[in-house]
């Protein structure tokens, strides 16, 4: 079995009055988009900013192709912050030359512009950028030293859905390249999308970890229905189906769908708002964490 990219043992993290990160351990293949995902306060930041090695861990360690973090790991690692400042009154071609600079090996600057879209825009000054062109910006200074590893912390957030996409599409094309990604992100579709393998942190500890469809089949029926909540009656919430009450909607999961049709039918539950759909990350994800709302 070959050694893995990244591999996460046993990580502790304390603060005064809390543990944000409590005995955590996965490990990451090589080529691989790896989703990282977690309610507010779950420990995912801690536990990422851990692996890039910005925080030191009270316990457990993260090892790189079978390493200690070292000089190699900041060679070979590219980063794209959740916030990074950047150098005003300097163009996007400069910026880029700018960090290409700081290593001693990696891509030319005229290839990462292509490679995130940004040949166009190389001469516009960073502070006239779009959120969507400062995120490629932002990817590509990640990119400069041609990384092995590429850190995604929430990369999207914030993005219009056009410019969302279009930064998907940077990410596959990245992937595709045999490069290892690691994703945080609150956007449950962006994580079905990208992520070949995703771990789902609450508390500071991991609650499920496997490929997106596997998880799904694990936790969930066949498909999903949905019916408003003022559709669905008193009497109805004794019938012998499965169902969550949401704030404005029912949602019944089932494996025999002819059946619990029939059995709202019988009921006089009516159906012409009914949604019928398979489950997808999202409900994964608040099946694993609670709905209620975080700070």
């Amino acid at each position: 079995m070959s050694t893995p990219i990244l591999e996460v043992r046993t990580l502790v993290k304390h603060y005064p009055g809390v543990t944000a990160v409590d005995g955590v351990s996965f490990a990451v293949p090589e080529g691989m988009c790896f989703g990282l995902l977690g309610p507010n306060g779950a420990g995912k930041t801690t536990t990422i900013e851990i692996m890039e090695g910005i925080l030191p861990p009270t316990s457990g360690e993260v090892r790189y192709r079978g390493e200690p973090l070292n000089a190699r790991f900041r060679e070979e690692a590219g980063i794209l912050f959740q916030a990074t400042a950047l150098q005003n009154f300097l163009t996007v071609h400069q910026s880029v030359a700018m960090f290409r600079g700081l290593y001693g090996r990696g891509l030319d600057v005229e290839e990462v512009l292509r490679l995130c879209s940004l040949e166009k825009l190389a001469h516009r000054d960073n502070r006239k950028l779009s959120g969507g062109q400062r995120q490629r910006l932002l990817l590509a200074v990640a990119l400069v030293n041609d990384p092995a590893v590429l850190f995604l912390d929430e990369p999207t957030t914030g993005l219009d859905p056009q410019a969302r996409r279009n930064f998907w599409e940077l990410v596959r094309s990245i992937k595709a390249q045999g490069k290892t990604i690691l994703l945080t992100t609150h956007y449950m579709e962006e994580a079905e999308m990208l992520c070949d393998e995703i771990a789902i942190m609450d508390r500071g500890r991991l609650i499920a970890q496997g490929p997106p469809e596997r998880l799904l089949r694990e936790h969930f029926a066949e498909v999903l229905l949905e019916l408003p909540r003022a559709e669905f009656p008193e009497s109805a919430r004794q019938l012998p189906i499965e169902f969550i009450e949401a704030s404005d909607r029912v949602e019944i999961t089932t494996d025999d769908l002819d059946a619990t049709l029939r059995t709202l039918i019988e009921a006089h539950v009516p159906l012409r708002n009914l949604r019928i759909r398979p489950a997808n990350l999202e409900d994964l994800f608040l099946e694993l964490t609670g709905r209620e709302l975080r700070s």
